[in-house]
């Protein structure tokens, strides 16, 4: 910026009635400005343009970078239930997902395959029931307050396998479900169709606040103005990349009978009602129970094959 500005270190501390010394230290990073800093430094360069971004990183920079490791030293409990806030916090919800089913829309035994898996790759303790307790708590945002989730999952998501057949096929029931919830929309973008964005890396999207990103050791927090736009834009490039409605309930239905014709069994597809109708009626949706659990149900056992699926442990 000073350079853009043809300004020398001494030039731009004259203006700024700085000891020459301070400006080299900024800019080397031995010392943080503050926000008056920030907008001293950007109107004596003429870039008051700048002055949000700047200081939304300056107040964020300690918190953008969360490493997982570390935040779950207390548990995957915690690390749900520290989200809480946020969520309750957030009018628009836009989510887009690469590999696994977002977790404000997962069964409890699709949340706990997901959890198993992290807990052994991380070396965390052994609190899964907690944590999918935790998660079937917060998913109360979807019933609550004036909330509006605009979802895109890529169709890989319906296919990837996360434990056994019985549990994909009661996820993907639960995804039919609640896309009968007014304040839903989940869009597919099918593996062969026409694409607008070649954006990579699943991210979630707070009302225009900020953007959190997973990888596979931490999240990532965003908060320039600059930079949200962006992916509100890809968002949008997304979506329109997707099919709703109709199309997606149909693409649902046939990732559900090709599990069943993969398998040897176990999926009863009797109790998946979206096999036997075209279009789900939304009176029966909305009085189902948030968790989906199919109580009664033996617990899986793993079937030892380890999946690093990226996503899942936070969102």
């Amino acid at each position: 910026m000073r350079k853009d500005a043809r300004l020398s270190g001494r030039a731009l501390a004259t203006t700024l009635g700085w000891h020459f010394t301070k400006v080299s230290k900024v800019e080397n990073g031995a010392r943080p400005p503050s926000e008056d800093d920030i907008r001293a430094w950007c109107a004596a360069c003429g870039a008051d343009d700048q002055v949000p971004d700047l200081i939304a990183t300056v107040r964020h920079v300690a918190s953008m970078y969360h490493e997982y490791r570390r935040q779950m030293q207390a548990g995957m409990k915690h690390l749900q239930e520290s989200s809480v806030p946020l969520y309750e916090a957030t009018a628009l919800f836009r989510i887009y997902d690469t590999t696994v089913v977002p977790g404000l829309f997962t069964t409890a035994e699709y949340a706990g395959e997901l959890f198993r898996f992290w807990q052994g790759f991380m070396g965390l303790k052994d609190d899964v029931d907690a944590a999918v307790e935790a998660r079937m708590e917060r998913q109360r945002v979807l019933y609550t307050g004036s909330r509006a989730f605009r979802v895109v999952i890529e169709e890989q998501v319906l296919r990837t396998r996360v434990g056994d057949s019985d549990v994909m096929a009661g996820q993907l029931d639960r995804l039919l479900a609640v896309m009968s919830l007014p304040r839903v929309s989940i869009g597919i973008i099918p593996a062969t169709g026409e694409r607008l964005s070649l954006t990579q890396g699943s991210f979630w999207m707070f009302d225009d606040s900020r953007v959190r990103i997973e990888t596979v050791s931490a999240s990532l927090t965003v908060t320039q103005p600059r930079d949200i736009a962006l992916y509100a834009r890809v968002f949008d490039l997304l979506q329109r990349s997707a099919v709703h409605g109709r199309e997606a309930r149909q693409l649902i239905t046939k990732a559900i009978r090709d599990l069943a014709d993969e398998s040897e069994l176990p999926v009863n597809l009797r109790q998946h009602r979206c096999l036997e109708i075209p279009v789900l009626r939304s009176v029966e949706l909305r009085s189902r129970p948030v968790a989906d659990s199919r109580a009664g149900r033996p617990p899986h056992q793993p079937t030892g094959r380890d999946r690093p699926w990226q996503g899942g442990i936070s969102g």
